[in-house]
């Protein structure tokens, strides 16, 4: 099992394995996710392999479809051909977000992942708010969240830049690296460890890419151009995939983010904005909104000057659209139940017993 172990299995695999009770089965963790595939690292090596239909029905619009991180079960792909994925592991933590589009659907983006690095580049000016829901989504995880600041060598401020994330990124270390020059590179990679997972998440052109090159050693990976007046880079990756660098850990390289949508939210929004729950508990009333009510504590801080507007503002549009999710997955919930009884009904009706004569 030397080879499953170079890519994060242990101990609590092991009692997973056994607790599924599947020997006819092979265990492998999910490596890359491609359009029409994944690929699976098992000990025998990588194999191409797709989700049995069985899986399908079960895990579809639940977000428990295999995704890059996954320890899964598969049967076959020996050689050339196809393997099929039985089973998913139950899972440690996993980086979520709401499908792109109008559907109700969670994506997970990660899974089983120790760490989630945010790379935000220096190269551009700062969007704290971005921040702020980068950090809501990955406290959310169960992983710990860490802020990479990368391109240090463009930035105009660095160390102004380190001060204004590490004001709404409280309990969350905030790195400040370079992967053109190294600098914090040395750092970093101290901070890692063999098997450790970590998901790199970031909008294009924020230099992921380079910064996993520079970690790996050699140019495993394609870096694209980064063009305009807003420095957006080119989808360089363009697909979710597993890399094991030469220090032993694993990090999940992911395609830039032009959307980043809360799936569920609020202990992710209560672990991002700790500093407005604690002025909140000094309000007059305790389920007090922060909106006009007297004896506001918080709005009491922003009028003297002691928290920023702009950052209770980006609290009340995030609790806005985690109560908005929160009340589509109920209306979700409701209408799959609804199908289920419906369609157990028509099997009851069709049975002999109960048919008409």
């Amino acid at each position: 099992m030397d080879e499953l172990r170079a890519w994060g299995w242990g101990e609590a695999w092991e009692a997973a394995l056994e607790a599924v009770a599947a020997q006819e089965l092979v265990p492998g963790r999910v490596v890359a996710e491609y359009r029409s595939e994944l690929r699976v690292r098992t000990a025998d090596g990588e194999r191409k392999a797709r989700p049995a239909g069985s899986l399908r029905h079960r895990a579809a619009g639940r977000g428990e479809l295999p995704a890059v991180g996954d320890w899964v079960l598969v049967e076959g792909g020996d050689g050339d051909g196809m393997a099929v994925i039985r089973e998913v592991l139950p899972r440690r933590s996993r980086f979520s977000r709401k499908e792109a589009g109008e559907r109700t659907e969670e994506q997970v983006v990660a899974a089983n992942i120790d760490r989630v690095w945010i790379a935000v580049a220096l190269d551009q000016p700062l969007s704290l708010r971005r921040i702020e829901r980068f950090l809501a989504v990955a406290w959310d995880s169960g992983a710990q969240p860490e802020l990479i600041l990368t391109k240090a060598d463009l930035a105009e401020d660095p160390a102004g830049a380190v001060r204004a994330v590490e004001g709404v990124a409280f309990g969350v270390p905030v790195r400040l690296t370079s992967g053109l020059t190294g600098e914090g590179m040395a750092a970093l990679e101290g901070s890692l460890a063999p098997g450790l997972t970590v998901a790199l998440l970031g909008p294009s052109g924020v230099g992921k890419s380079t910064l996993i090159n520079r970690l790996a050693g050699s140019e495993i990976l394609r870096v694209g151009e980064v063009w305009g007046s807003d420095r957006r880079g080119r989808h360089t990756t363009t697909h979710r995939q597993l890399v094991r660098l030469p220090c032993g850990a694993l990090v999940v390289d992911t395609p830039g983010m032009r959307e980043l949508q809360l799936w569920e939210g609020e202990e992710g929004i209560r672990d991002t904005f700790g500093d407005i729950e604690e002025l909140a508990a000094e309000c007059r009333f305790a389920d007090c909104s922060h909106q006009g009510e007297p004896g506001c504590a918080v709005e009491a801080a922003v009028a003297a000057g002691e928290l920023a507007a702009g950052r209770l503002a980006s609290w009340h549009k995030l609790q806005r659209e985690a109560a908005y999710q929160a009340r589509r997955h109920d209306a979700r919930a409701r209408s799959a139940e609804e199908r289920r009884i419906k369609s157990m009904m028509r099997t009851v009706k069709a049975h002999p017993k109960y048919r008409k004569k």
